[in-house]
C-alpha cells in the first residue's frame, strides 16, 4: 500500500449553485447551499485514501466548528490528522458559486491555513516516512518549500499541485519530481497558451509535468520521452470542483504501486471523470472500487 503525505490547506467549502454565476455588479438567485469539507490539501489526502492510499495530513484547522468537522471527515476516511494542528485562528473556508455548467468561481480566505508557515516537530520524520507528499499553494510557502526539501533529502517523491498559481522559487522547483498544473496554471506559469509548448518550457524547470486539460483527459511530458496524450471518459460533468485534487491522489496512488504512467494517468483520469458527476469536492471523491470500475469500462 502507498503511503502518502499530504502538507496543505484545509477548508471549509460554502457552496451555492447557481444556473449561472453573476458578473461583477450582479446580483443572481441561488438555487441550493451546502456547506462541504475541503481545501485542496484535504481534497489531495481524502482521494488519496478513497484510492487506496495511506495517508497523512499536515496542515492547521481552527477551534471552531469548521475545524472538528474538518477533522472528523478526514478521520472518517481513515487519514491520520495527528499532524493537523488546531490554531486559535478562524478555519479556512473557500467561498464558491457553481453554475449549471459544473463550472466553479472561488474566493479563498486562508484563516488556519496562514499559519502553517513551517514545519512543525516530526512533520519532517513523517514526511521521510512516506512514498510521495503532496504539495500545493494554500499555505505559505516557505512551508512548501521545506516540506520539499524534506521529501527530497530522503528521496520522497514530491508532487506539486501549483494552485492558486504564482511564482514559484527556484529551491521549490529544485525539489520538486512531478508538476501538475491545470491548462491555465501552465499557461500562468509558462506564458504558453499551448499545453504541449507549456510542458516543453515546465521541462526547463522540473524533470517532470502532467498538464491536467479537463474533458481533454491529460498531457505527460517527462525529460527524454516522448509526450504521451491520456484521454479522459466522456461524462455529463454536474460539478468539476475538486476534480484536479481527485486526479492528483489517485495518481499518487497509481504511481506509489509501480503502474505504468499510462495506466495510472488513465486510472487517475477515471477518478476524476467519477468526480465531476457528483456535487461537491470531498463528497464526490470516488473509492477504489469505483475507479476501477470506471477504468475497466
Amino acid at each position: 500500500m502507498t503511503d502518502i503525505v499530504v502538507l496543505g490547506s484545509t477548508n471549509m467549502d460554502l457552496v451555492t449553485y447557481v444556473e449561472k454565476a453573476p458578473q461583477r455588479g450582479e446580483t443572481v438567485t441561488g438555487r441550493e447551499f451546502r456547506t462541504i469539507p475541503g481545501g485542496k490539501g484535504a481534497n489531495q489526502a481524502l482521494a488519496a485514501a478513497h484510492a487506496g492510499g495511506t495517508v497523512s495530513m499536515i496542515g492547521a484547522v481552527g477551534n471552531d466548528s469548521f475545524g472538528a468537522r474538518l477533522r472528523s471527515t478526514l478521520e472518517h476516511s481513515g487519514v491520520n490528522t495527528d499532524h493537523l494542528r488546531t490554531v486559535e485562528f478562524p478555519s479556512g473556508t473557500a467561498h464558491i458559486v457553481v453554475d449549471d455548467d459544473g463550472g466553479n468561481a472561488i474566493v479563498v480566505v486562508p484563516g488556519a491555513n496562514a499559519t502553517v508557515d513551517h514545519l512543525a516537530p516530526g512533520d519532517a520524520v513523517l514526511i521521510a516516512s512516506a512514498d510521495a507528499l503532496l504539495l500545493q499553494l494554500e499555505i505559505p510557502l516557505p512551508a512548501v518549500v521545506a516540506g520539499a526539501r524534506a521529501a527530497r533529502a530522503h528521496g520522497v517523491r514530491t508532487i506539486l499541485t501549483p494552485a492558486p498559481a504564482q511564482p514559484l522559487p527556484p529551491e521549490l522547483l529544485a525539489a520538486t519530481d512531478l508538476l501538475v498544473p491545470n491548462e491555465h496554471e501552465a499557461t500562468a506559469l509558462t506564458g504558453r497558451t499551448d499545453p504541449r509548448e507549456a510542458a516543453t518550457a515546465l521541462l526547463e524547470l522540473v524533470p517532470e509535468v502532467v498538464i491536467t486539460l479537463g474533458a481533454a483527459g491529460c498531457l505527460h511530458a517527462a525529460r527524454g520521452a516522448e509526450p504521451l496524450t491520456v484521454p479522459a471518459p466522456q461524462v455529463a460533468a454536474v460539478d468539476s470542483t475538486g476534480a484536479g485534487d481527485t486526479f492528483v491522489g489517485a495518481l499518487a496512488v497509481a504511481l506509489g504501486e509501480e503502474r505504468p504512467v499510462r495506466q495510472a494517468l488513465a486510472w487517475a483520469a477515471a477518478a476524476a471523470a467519477l468526480s465531476v458527476q457528483r456535487p461537491g469536492a470531498s463528497a464526490s471523491m470516488p473509492y477504489r472500487s469505483a475507479i476501477d470500475k470506471q477504468y475497466a469500462s
